[in-house]
């Protein structure tokens, strides 16, 4: 006769509810899994579903099963609406943070294009921890490389060129000089949209220019265009002087 309640327990050793409560857990991660592998090329719902397992408390079993691509850095992105009738940090909101490869493309392909945004509104994608605003303890001392696009070039170049500022960033694409970015902003605006990528110290020279020629490189910009650096000391005055141009 087999063994029932107590006596079973003590064969295996481990209780049986214990059992079932494993049982239970492995088959929500395959159904979690087997959701996940399905939008991977996609990545269209990949957030949502990993914040579903968050809720149960499966994120870990998840990743490990989908090999997921770690980022070397936690990137929040911000999202900026100007109305003048409030205060300009009430304009400034977190939209969500991303720590791998997928959950980049899964935030890239729910968010609107940068060109479909109203004039006055700005993205940011930073490190974790730090805001998007010259008061920052990271930015304070810092500055930014600034490209400036023409009013005509925000249905032809301007996604093409925020998507690889994107890319620099996570992709750690400056090596050793990497751990000076601090993050990425796209203005959109009237006059005409900028770009500029923002660094933690305006006098490290040598970090600046490293940078800056990376950046330029990336972005595939010709040697006829400039861009410059300026520091948010001098921005925060009304200053445009650039410390830097390449």
């Amino acid at each position: 006769m087999a063994a029932t309640g107590p006596a079973r327990e003590a064969e295996s050793g481990i209780p049986e509810w214990e059992k079932e409560e494993k049982e239970e857990k492995e088959a929500a991660v395959k159904v979690l899994v087997e959701e996940e592998k399905e939008v991977l090329h996609s990545s269209t719902v990949l957030l949502p579903l990993r914040r579903k397992a968050q809720d149960k408390g499966l994120v870990e079993a998840v990743e490990v099963e989908l090999e997921l691509h770690p980022l070397q850095n936690r990137w929040a992105l911000w999202f900026f609406k100007n109305d003048c009738s409030r205060v300009w940090q009430d304009n400034l909101h977190l939209v969500t943070k991303v720590d791998t490869v997928e959950d980049f493309w899964a935030m890239y392909s729910h968010i609107q294009l940068a060109s479909k945004l109203s004039s006055g509104c700005d993205y940011a994608l930073f490190k974790d921890g730090i805001q998007p605003m010259w008061e920052d303890s990271r930015n304070k001392r810092g500055g930014r490389w600034l490209v400036s696009l023409a009013k005509h070039q925000r249905h032809s170049k301007l996604d093409h060129l925020w998507l690889e500022t994107l890319l620099c960033l996570i992709g750690e694409s400056f090596e050793e000089h990497s751990k000076e970015v601090c993050g990425a902003v796209v203005n959109i605006r009237t006059k005409g949209d900028k770009i500029s990528v923002w660094t933690q110290e305006a006098e490290n020279q040598a970090g600046v220019l490293h940078i800056g020629h990376v950046y330029k490189e990336h972005l595939g910009l010709s040697t006829k265009a400039v861009i410059g650096y300026q520091a948010h000391a001098d921005s925060a005055t009304k200053s445009t002087r650039n410390k830097f141009v390449l």
